[in-house]
């Protein structure tokens, strides 16, 4: 084996290692990380009515449109008018970028309620499996958590297997925001969980936002729960390319351009989410981002932090327990993510992730990442701890 690689050069080499990467999550995970998402045809309907709507004899915008033209559309309705297109149009307007909030909130709920009780009707129905009950079931259960209370639910589309953020805090008053961007094996149905909560989106959000409100009580801070891509199923090969990479970076790319303006904006991008970061970095607004940190991360698609070419600070995090560790950082033919973020030539600033106890658990309670991420989120660098113990200042 020695002599083999010895007759091979540097790229054969890395090649090897990517693929060797590649064939072990598939013999770990199989086959179905890489089958297609099923597709519902709820939101295509929603949008092609949308396409042709109106509202006081006026056409309806492309939902494709830039946040600013949405904005400027919705500014133009009375109130009765925005709360008519929330009724009619609740899958679009809920999902629109631009839309004021409280519509966006109003729409989302009428959504939810309405597929809540679908599910909860499929999950009795004698036309599917014990199994497609109990996944129908699931579902009726997540919808009415979701409505419960006054969630802030900023978008939701049950397409697929799900796409969902949340808001925690108030965003339209927000001096300072940040987006969580979850890994491999986030949806609608894992999008919370009751036991260790902090493992899920809305546990890493609400955590966060806690850890702010707990440094400076009544800070205007607001924390998204953004599960609003599709991720990986699994350490597949959907997990070892960029390709939802990509197609997220798109997604985020609009949240961030319909951000309130005032604000500065911070993202903290877990495990695959972290591929997408590295990917939406370079197209994001120049300057609207303030700070990039990546945790549990398999690389960011760059060999270092400056080909990011962002105006963000880069700060990176990994227990020692994390397995993600173990995967190799490399990138050939696609395959791969590239350097590791916490190595020294990344050129990442790298902090304590003490006490966060393997890959889910950096928003635990008392541990040194969430606390770090806390003062990140708030601007206080000077209270950032680096991984060696000492301040993470130097440049800043």
């Amino acid at each position: 084996m020695t002599l083999l690689y010895a007759r091979l050069s540097p790229t054969s080499i890395r090649a090897l290692l990517a693929l060797a990467v590649v064939f072990v999550m598939l013999g770990t995970t199989g086959w179905t990380a890489i089958r297609p998402h099923t597709v519902t045809s709820a939101r295509t309907a929603a949008l092609s009515s949308w396409m042709h709507g109106t509202i006081g004899h006026r056409r309806l915008p492309s939902p494709d449109a830039a946040p600013a033209t949405i904005a400027r559309f919705f500014a133009s309705l009375t109130a009765a008018q925005g709360r008519s297109l929330a009724r009619r149009y609740p899958l679009v307007v809920g999902n629109l970028n631009g839309a004021p909030l409280a519509l966006r909130y109003r729409a989302n709920r009428l959504s939810l309620a309405r597929f809540r009780a679908a599910e909860a009707a499929r999950s009795v129905s004698d036309k599917l499996t014990p199994a497609g009950r109990q996944v129908a079931g699931r579902l009726s259960h997540r919808y009415a958590s979701l409505l419960d209370g006054q969630r802030q639910i900023l978008s939701f589309d049950p397409t697929g297997a799900g796409r969902v953020a949340e808001v925690f805090g108030d965003l339209s008053t927000a001096a300072r925001i940040s987006v969580v961007v979850p890994g491999v094996d986030t949806d609608m149905l894992t999008f919370e969980r009751s036991i260790k909560p902090y493992a899920a989106p809305v546990g890493m959000a609400k955590a966060l936002y806690d850890a702010e409100q707990a440094d400076v009580p009544g800070a205007r801070t607001a924390v998204i729960a953004w599960a609003d891509y599709t991720t990986p199923s699994g350490v597949g090969l959907d997990a070892s390319t960029g390709t939802l990479a990509e197609r997220g970076a798109v997604r985020l790319k609009a949240l961030v351009g319909a951000l309130p303006r005032q604000a500065e904006v911070s993202l903290f991008c877990h495990s695959y989410g972290s591929v997408l970061c590295g990917v939406a970095a370079p197209d994001l607004p120049r300057g609207r981002i303030d700070d990039i940190t990546v945790f549990g991360s398999p690389g960011m698609r760059v060999r270092r932090a400056a080909d990011l070419h962002t105006t963000a600070h880069v700060w990176a995090a990994r227990d020692e327990g994390d397995w993600i560790s173990d995967v190799p950082h490399v990138e050939f033919a696609g395959l791969g993510h590239g350097a590791d973020p916490v190595s020294g030539s990344f050129g990442a600033r790298v902090i304590s992730a003490a006490g966060a106890s393997g890959h889910p658990g950096y928003f635990a309670p008392g541990t040194a990442s969430l606390a770090n991420f806390a003062e990140i989120a708030l601007g206080d660098y000077q209270a950032v701890a680096c991984k060696d113990g000492t301040g993470c200042t130097a440049g800043l």
